[in-house]
């Protein structure tokens, strides 16, 4: 049997900040275990699930080796709810039939929304 990619560790200064970010621009449901330092955010649509642990002292956060992208078909609709929120995502792209454009989490790691995955190739 292959592993599959299902979770993805993200070290944060401030994990409640960090889950209301998900929660309310990307509707992620929190769950957290008594005694344990991780958090875990599960998608309302499926996919991989976030898991948010405190950073330590050493840890340097919103490093962009790795970027978070949201597949998702009305980059721009999505893109000006989040305006609404709060959330300003830079400019939108075009690229080979998709569009996506970025922001950053509240510790600066790097997210995307994406139609790429929509895209008619």
């Amino acid at each position: 049997m292959q592993p599959s990619l299902n979770r993805i560790m993200l070290y944060v200064r401030d994990v409640q900040a960090t889950c209301d970010f998900y929660e309310r621009h990307f509707g992620f449901s929190r769950e957290k275990k008594t005694d344990d330092r991780v958090t875990e955010l599960s998608p309302a649509n499926g996919g991989a699930i976030l898991m948010v642990h405190p950073a330590g002292k050493a840890v340097k956060t919103g490093q962009v080796t790795v970027k978070l992208v949201f597949d998702l078909p009305d980059v721009e609709g999505f893109k000006a709810k989040c305006l609404a929120q709060g959330l300003k995502f830079g400019a939108i792209h075009k690229a080979d039939g998709y569009s996506f454009a970025n922001a950053k989490d509240p510790d600066g790691n790097s997210i995307s929304i994406s139609s790429r995955a929509f895209a008619c190739n």
